[in-house]
């Protein structure tokens, strides 16, 4: 059970936000236009990571020929027009209502581009559900490290009464870093065995959250 948390800290993309398939089809599409081999879903999910630009060189990607700077600006700028046709993952209205029922505030943290978060989660009717709602400044998704830190130091009471909940080993390194709990769940960039590597709780799906919640 989740009662002896003060705060869960989510993340958003992968995680509350099921854009998998779509990131999939980006990508694919920008690495055949550049003479690059596409990505099958389980390749994409056993490369991913943070910050991306290792992901896009584990994918194939010259840099000398065809910069981060400007495959990645193309990556971002075409997910904002086709983030549109993604949703929520299923039960995420659920999970965040039964998470404030028990009391426990809510946080969003993640590698997104602020300004957009904010207009997506407004979109799905979630904002109300958020202390706060935490993204990057600009479109190359460094980390979102620094942004964990600052959030932790204005919670104050962090250690042993927070959680961070993500779908990446980066989502567990952050936790880490921040000297939060994680769980992960393994439905969104990277595949089960990748996080159980981390050794944290690992769900198959949100709805496996629900159930833990009840």
């Amino acid at each position: 059970m989740l009662k002896h948390y003060n705060h869960i800290i989510w993340d958003w993309n992968g995680t509350l936000f099921n854009d998998v398939h779509i990131c999939l089809d980006i990508i694919n599409n920008i690495l055949e236009k550049n003479s690059y081999q596409r990505l099958s879903f389980d390749k994409y999910r056993e490369i991913f990571t943070f910050p991306v630009k290792d992901y896009y060189a584990a994918a194939g990607v010259d840099f000398i020929q065809h910069p981060f700077e400007i495959i990645g600006k193309e990556w971002a700028d075409t997910y904002e027009i086709r983030r549109h046709e993604m949703d929520l993952f299923e039960q995420v209205e659920n999970v965040l209502s039964k998470v404030k029922s028990h009391g426990i505030k809510q946080y969003i943290l993640s590698a997104y581009v602020k300004k957009e978060l904010i207009d997506v989660i407004e979109k799905h009717g979630l904002t109300g559900y958020f202390e706060e709602i935490n993204g990057l400044e600009n479109v190359y998704a460094h980390s979102k490290l620094e942004l964990g830190l600052n959030l932790v130091k204005r919670l104050g009471d962090a250690k042993g009464s927070a959680v961070l909940v993500g779908d990446t080993l980066h989502d567990y390194e952050v936790a880490m870093e921040m000297g939060v709990d994680c769980i992960l769940t393994a439905s969104g960039h990277q595949t089960k065995e990748r996080l159980l590597a981390a050794g944290v709780p690992v769900f198959d799906s949100i709805n496996d959250f629900v159930e833990h919640l009840n």
